[in-house]
């Protein structure tokens, strides 16, 4: 199931490996309309459980113990290494910790609340989750260098048991001969208005209100802007409320389809987030050849040349704005942008870049594993 930059990572490097000749078990959850509890695909054994729970921290608990299970039976011939994604199935990590493990921090608690501490129990729990993944695991990955030092702060990881393994991207599959004055025309919108378009959790960490208070800015510069926010979250009432004079669209959950028609009809693509550990949204918006503005921060300021394949901004609505009225006049900046990013995603973030970057952490943690006597 698709959540978010996790999902399809993890889902992407599984794959990756599988085309190696490496035997890959994907252990997740189902889907509301995954049939069985295991299947064969892309190379990739998967092995479905059905969690439940009252809170996030049960249903993860309860998806952690569903997981061994499944694993226990499947361990025969025995795993040479268990690969955990987030904080998710750290319970599930607690109960294999004598294993070769690496455990992935594709974000923060603390960052996905835009660096605010909390005040709810959850944080506390989830944190000390993430906490205890880089605590007991054998190595360490992070996506960028961001959330590196992120988790060092945070949680006294040591330096030498963390790697920074980017998320990749497959360029192709982002990619779509499209006419962009017929997709616009099909949310109503003229084919020569420029199009920028938000794709994301309408969330704080991603800064989706930040960009509605940059549109009547743009708007003074060039008032035929058009926008479209794609996604759900819990400011999707506020935001709808905030953008009700405004000339944006929310199109809630996008399909697959609907979402590459969008990403290579737009002019702009907007990463506005607070706090971003990688941020796959760039990556997908360069594979479609796609200018982008985004804010300055962690994964994004980290992999962005400013004014060559991208605009890096402070992280507020004014500079958002900027950044948007800086191009949205010249229409050969905007493709030289994006072609200058389209060509960063073959050099730095190809799967196979990233598969054999992976391959070289589960080599390490393997002797050292030994060393430390699990």
């Amino acid at each position: 199931m698709r959540v978010g930059g996790l999902a399809p990572a993890a889902t992407e490097l599984a794959e990756g490996l599988a085309q190696r000749g490496h035997e890959v078990h994907y252990f997740t959850r189902a889907g509301p309309e995954t049939p069985g509890d295991r299947a064969l695909i892309n190379g990739v054994h998967y092995h479905f459980c059905r969690p439940e729970g009252e809170n996030i921290v049960a249903f993860c608990h309860s998806m952690s113990e569903q997981m061994v299970e499944a694993f226990r039976a499947a361990d025969e011939p025995r795993f040479d290494v268990l690969h955990f994604h987030d904080w998710h199935a750290v319970d599930a990590l607690h109960q294999l910790r004598d294993r070769v493990t690496v455990f992935s921090y594709h974000s923060t608690e603390y960052g996905r609340n835009g660096g605010n501490f909390g005040g709810w129990w959850e944080f506390g729990e989830i944190s000390a989750k993430e906490w205890y993944g880089g605590f007991v695991s054998t190595l360490v990955m992070t996506v960028s260098h961001h959330t590196r030092t992120e988790v060092m702060w945070l949680y006294n990881v040591p330096e030498w048991k963390v790697t920074v393994v980017p998320n990749g991207v497959r360029p192709e599959r982002f990619r779509k001969a499209v006419d962009p004055g017929e997709v616009k025309m099909r949310y109503g919108i003229h084919p020569l208005a420029p199009l920028v378009l938000f794709v994301g959790r309408l969330t704080y960490q991603k800064g989706p209100d930040l960009l509605i208070e940059a549109v009547p800015l743009v708007l003074e510069k060039r008032w035929d802007v058009q926008f479209i926010m794609a996604g759900t979250g819990q400011m999707e009432a506020d935001l709808k409320e905030q953008a009700r004079a405004l000339p944006v669209q929310f199109p809630g959950y996008i399909s697959n389809d609907a979402h590459l028609d969008l990403l290579n009809a737009a002019d702009i693509v907007v990463i506005p987030s607070r706090n971003e550990p990688f941020g796959l949204v760039l990556t997908e918006a360069w594979s479609a050849g796609r200018c982008v503005v985004a804010t300055d921060v962690g994964g994004l300021s980290e992999n962005i040349d400013p004014f060559v394949d991208g605009i890096c901004v402070p992280c507020q609505p004014e500079s958002i704005a900027w950044g948007i009225n800086y191009v949205i006049d010249d229409p050969r900046t905007i493709r030289e942008l994006g072609r200058a990013g389209q060509r960063k995603v073959y050099a730095r973030f190809d799967w196979d870049l990233v598969t054999d970057a992976a391959l070289d952490v589960y080599r390490r943690a393997r002797p050292l594993a030994a060393r430390q006597g699990t």
